[in-house]
């Protein structure tokens, strides 16, 4: 696989079949999208890519009201890459970026990157001002084909919907609407063993999210072992500003230290509080790992 960090500004690019997107949360519906992008690359003998910007264009406009991030970047470029895309170009949204005109960014698909098909969904829209849409993709020399929108009970699947289920903690949805348990990965981490002093050890993970959809405590797997995640501000220690994620890995005494690992959330026990002492911390705690050991004693 293939990453560019720009679109190229000369040189020859095979041609390819394109999709175009933020993919934030990769859902049933941007899955779909790319089952049809390789379905397509297949039947046409050519290279699958894939557009994604960086940052979010709503974090670039209005960051303190930008939504909060689903899938980090090195999440979607790992998914990628488990689906075998050939290229991924993933574009600095900046203020040159934003005034470019849809004619230049058809230019720009068609003579540098390449495109021989674009795979869209059925609200895209680009250029200055979002000025083009559908019709004048449809009206270029490019291919164009519209994936239909899919939807869960008669609501169309977004990543809006999914970050709603999330910040709900009601993991079933978001579930229904990814076709799989949301997770969030990073790499195992030296904390302040706060969570050893207080008979509980942690992994403490290193997220690429700065503001992921979810906080609270919740049954989890890190990797296949089951364990409690606390994802939240640490309230009732010394309080922090960024949500800190940690795991209590159960019956597991192993070294984690510098391993990546993937936390896949199972279900949410409770709000993260905060306790008048740690000694009552610690009886919540121990509550909350017996909460999770029933559920997980039922999961398959």
């Amino acid at each position: 696989m293939k990453i560019y960090r720009h679109i190229p500004d000369s040189g020859y690019h095979p041609p390819c079949v394109l999709t175009i997107g933020n993919y934030d949360g990769i859902h049933l519906g941007h899955q779909k999208l790319i089952d049809e992008l390789l379905i397509k690359s297949k039947s046409n003998q050519i290279e699958s890519a894939i557009m994604i910007f960086e940052p979010h264009p709503r974090e670039f406009f209005t960051p303190k009201d930008a939504p909060t991030r689903i899938t980090s970047l090195r999440e979607k470029i790992e998914y990628f890459q488990s689906r075998k895309i050939d290229r991924i170009y993933i574009i600095k949204f900046n203020m040159r970026f934003a005034l470019m005109s849809g004619n230049e960014f058809i230019f720009k698909l068609k003579e540098q990157i390449t495109a021989h098909t674009i795979l869209v969904g059925e609200d895209f829209r680009f250029g200055r001002n979002r000025e083009f849409g559908i019709t004048d993709l449809l009206e270029s020399d490019i291919k164009t084909l519209i994936v239909k929108e899919i939807k869960n009970n008669n609501k169309r699947v977004s990543s809006t919907h999914v970050r709603d289920a999330l910040a709900s903690g009601d993991l079933d949805l978001a579930k229904d609407l990814l076709g799989r348990y949301y997770s969030i990965s990073g790499k195992v981490i030296h904390g302040d063993h706060l969570g050893r002093e207080l008979g509980y050890p942690t992994a403490n993970i290193h997220m690429f999210h700065n503001r992921p959809p979810i906080k609270g405590v919740f049954a989890v797997k890190l990797n296949e072992k089951f364990g409690v995640a606390n994802l939240g501000t640490r309230p009732t220690l010394k309080g922090i500003s960024k949500l800190h994620l940690e795991v209590h890995v159960l019956n597991f005494s192993k070294d984690l230290y510098g391993h990546h690992v993937r936390i896949t959330f199972l279900k949410k026990i409770r709000d993260e509080i905060k306790f008048e002492s740690t000694e009552d911390l610690k009886l919540q705690i121990k509550k909350d790992i017996t909460n999770a050991e029933i559920y997980l004693k039922n999961y398959d």
